[in-house]
């Protein structure tokens, strides 16, 4: 099996006499008949199309190939294809190398200039991102678009990053063809045997402009002088063939007429057609038995519980370190207080809800991955899903203790997010009954891997009909540890929205983070999870769930005050996150039954009826408010301001921090006071002159402290 990853230049040419596509299907495209006016896909254009296929060796053996779809954003689709790959390796082939590989094929500009192909090259002897070496094939035009190849790169040769893995660089002439077939080979066999990346430099030229109606000479003249003169391979061949017997010169005229007759044929039948529908499922093979949901099966509750003997059986498999091995003290005591949560307590916090979750789908029998930087330990040293001995680099898997045939993988990753999220993502959509995430060591990085979430994860579903599951983390909150430190930019997320294409979720339990985990994997469709993680949470008491909870429960979409009183209450403050305990402090200290405070766990498909409910049971409050600690240009208010702008019956206002060019202050007193000035607010009500002077006196603090 092969899996392509390229660019759009000569992608029709693949598709066709590599791929097999028929030239009637090519031709339906260029038509625009496959359009369909019913379809809940926005599609893309030819040139981005993936296919996956069956081919016939020359030996009679089938070859499964598959060519990835993918952005005009070049390199992009790198480490996609470099994580289906690994999947396949993982599940279909147990782990044999020889059995797939994967084909990048680069231009020279782009291998020079994106810094995606160097992250991807980094993955290649790593055990979590290994796929046993890579053929990579470059199309060498020495030119990118208008950019002689001078002017970009310092390099002597494109490919000069080979170099930094010792990968071995074939040098090629594009009008050699036999040349070129040797060299493929040669490389073929190299992967094969050392399972290590290979080069093949293609030196050539594009025939043309940069697409169908560009005029080269504009800016390259001497060398479209050169080009326009020069044959082009096929009759460099034919030539070749024709001196030394092979061919006859009438049998090369009698092919090309009889191939444009068969073209023109399938062309005319095509045009004679009023409509096309594609051939290739969107849910076959590994995805046989999933589908499309319905905007109705996005809000059906899933049962996502388990039964009490069956968890704290996990759960002592979890808390136990194994008696003759010696850990540090710290972890000793870690996993001391998690065996009285299960032993004793009963109550779970943020880092055993997650550790359960992963558990109970492992003996369930679905494999996980997680990767990300410093995921083992977890960046804020509360996870230890992994805990290495005190006195050697010998390392201990608790989940892995769990007597199950699902496998456990997790991978401090490189510090990479573009490569690493590209990587994952590809790992998921090959397997949609696997728990794949990825996490962030801050959400603040995320955007690092912006490309992948705006092309492949938040569209690629209305684009190219490829569903996905993969389950991104991003530690999110205010917390006063500055602008680059608290925010996982919940807003962009929310601005991607639309025809339910991705979750989005900010939990505050770990029972509810425990339930939307569990439903990844039990419903009979796949969407990305994008979910906000807490920091200061993890170790907050408050930030407990009962085993209740995790047995009995599921995931809550939205969760109602219990300590208000519904006739009483005269403001309903909605919120998600964090900032929801800053509140709750404030309502228990004063007492304050006249508040509600519900929590939007789910941002996105976005509660709507559930909202709509709490309005009516709180029908004496005169005021709905939504409360964030992001500035108002941030966080989910311009989604929500947006979602309800028009709505006659929810009506909301806000209170946030004011809005910002950044995200938040770098100096601790001023977002504490900034935090106090958004709890006192929200919990103002006519009348209340003390409250009025306390947010008075915060104020005129916070503009005395400058930002700067």
């Amino acid at each position: 099996e092969f899996i392509i990853g390229m660019a759009h230049r000569g992608r029709l040419n693949v598709l066709a006499n590599i791929m097999e596509k028929t030239y009637k299907e090519i031709f339906f495209e260029f038509e625009g008949k496959n359009f369909d006016s019913e379809s809940p896909h926005g599609g893309d254009v030819k040139y981005h199309l993936g296919y996956s296929t069956d081919v016939a060796a020359a030996n009679g053996k089938k070859v499964h190939l598959s060519l990835c779809p993918n952005p005009s954003h070049l390199e992009a689709v790198d480490p996609v294809v470099e994580g289906i790959t690994r999947s396949k390796i993982d599940f279909k082939y147990k782990g044999d190398y020889t059995k797939i590989a994967p084909i990048l094929i680069h231009g020279d500009a782009s291998i020079a200039g994106q810094g995606i192909v160097y992250e991807v090259l980094q993955m290649e002897k790593l055990d979590g991102y290994r796929t046993g070496g890579t053929i990579h094939i470059v199309i060498n035009n020495q030119i990118g678009f208008t950019t002689n190849f001078k002017d970009a790169r310092s390099s002597t040769y494109c490919t000069d990053v080979a170099k930094t893995v010792l990968s071995p660089v074939f040098h090629v002439n594009g009008d050699d063809v036999e040349a070129l077939a040797y060299v493929v080979n040669m490389a073929m066999e190299y992967r094969q045997i050392f399972h290590d990346d290979v080069f093949i430099d293609i030196l050539c030229y594009r025939r043309y402009g940069h697409n169908e109606a560009d005029e080269p000479k504009f800016t390259q003249p001497v060398l479209y002088k050169a080009i326009d003169a020069h044959p082009n391979p096929r009759e460099v061949y034919l030539k070749k063939l024709i001196a030394e017997g092979s061919v006859t010169e009438q049998f090369a005229k009698d092919a090309e007429k009889d191939f444009r007759g068969i073209l023109q044929k399938q062309l005319d039948e095509v045009k004679a057609q009023d409509k096309f529908t594609d051939s290739i499922p969107m849910f076959a093979g590994a995805w046989q038995g999933l589908h499309l949901p319905s905007d109705r099966e996005l809000y059906v509750p899933t049962d996502t519980s388990v039964a009490e003997d069956e968890l704290l059986e996990i759960g002592k498999n979890l808390t136990a370190l194994p008696t003759d091995k010696a850990f540090f003290k710290k972890i000793e005591k870690l996993f001391e207080d998690r065996a009285k949560m299960v032993d004793e307590t009963h109550s779970f916090d943020w880092a055993m809800g997650e550790l359960l979750a992963y558990g109970t789908l492992l003996k369930e029998g679905h494999p996980i991955r997680l990767s990300g930087e410093d995921v083992k330990r977890g960046t804020f040293s509360h996870r230890h899903a992994v805990v290495t001995l005190a006195e050697s680099e010998e390392e201990y898997t608790p989940l892995n203790s769990i007597d199950t045939k699902a496998v456990f993988n997790i991978y401090n990753s490189l510090l990479s997010e573009y490569g690493v999220l590209g990587f994952e993502y590809g790992y998921a959509l090959a397997n949609p009954n696997a728990l794949t995430i990825w996490e962030a060591q801050f959400g603040d990085f995320v955007n690092g891997a912006q490309i992948i979430i705006d092309q492949y994860i938040a569209s690629a579903e209305t684009k190219w009909q490829r569903g996905n599951g993969l389950v991104m983390l991003l530690p999110h909150g205010y917390e006063g540890q500055g602008p680059e430190h608290s925010s996982a930019r919940v807003e962009r997320f929310m601005e991607l929205c639309a025809d339910n294409n991705i979750q989005v979720a900010n939990c505050t339990t770990p029972a509810n983070f425990f339930h939307i985990l569990r439903r990844q994997l039990k419903r009979d469709f796949r969407k990305p999870l994008v979910i906000f993680t807490p920091k200061s949470l993890l170790r907050n008491p408050k930030c407990s769930s009962t085993l209740e909870e995790f047995t009995g429960g599921r995931f809550q979409e939205l969760i109602d005050d219990v300590n208000a009183d519904p006739k009483k209450v005269k403001r309903v403050l909605l919120c998600t996150g964090k900032v929801y305990y800053d509140l709750l402090d404030k309502q228990q200290a004063d007492k304050r039954s006249d508040v509600a405070i519900v929590r939007v766990e789910q941002l996105y498909p976005t509660p709507v009826h559930q909202i709509l409910k709490v309005k009516a049971k709180y029908a004496k409050a005169k005021e709905f408010v939504w409360v964030q600690e992001e500035p108002e240009n941030m966080g989910a208010w311009p989604y929500i301001c947006r979602k309800f702008h028009n709505d006659k019956v929810v009506k909301l206002d806000i209170i946030s921090r004011i809005e910002g060019s950044s995200t938040a202050t770098g100096y601790a007193k001023q977002h504490a006071a900034q935090q106090l000035y958004i709890v006192n607010k929200a919990f103002e009500t006519p009348g209340a002159k003390a409250v009025k002077e306390k947010i008075e006196k915060t104020t005129k603090k916070m503009a005395e402290a400058g930002a700067d």
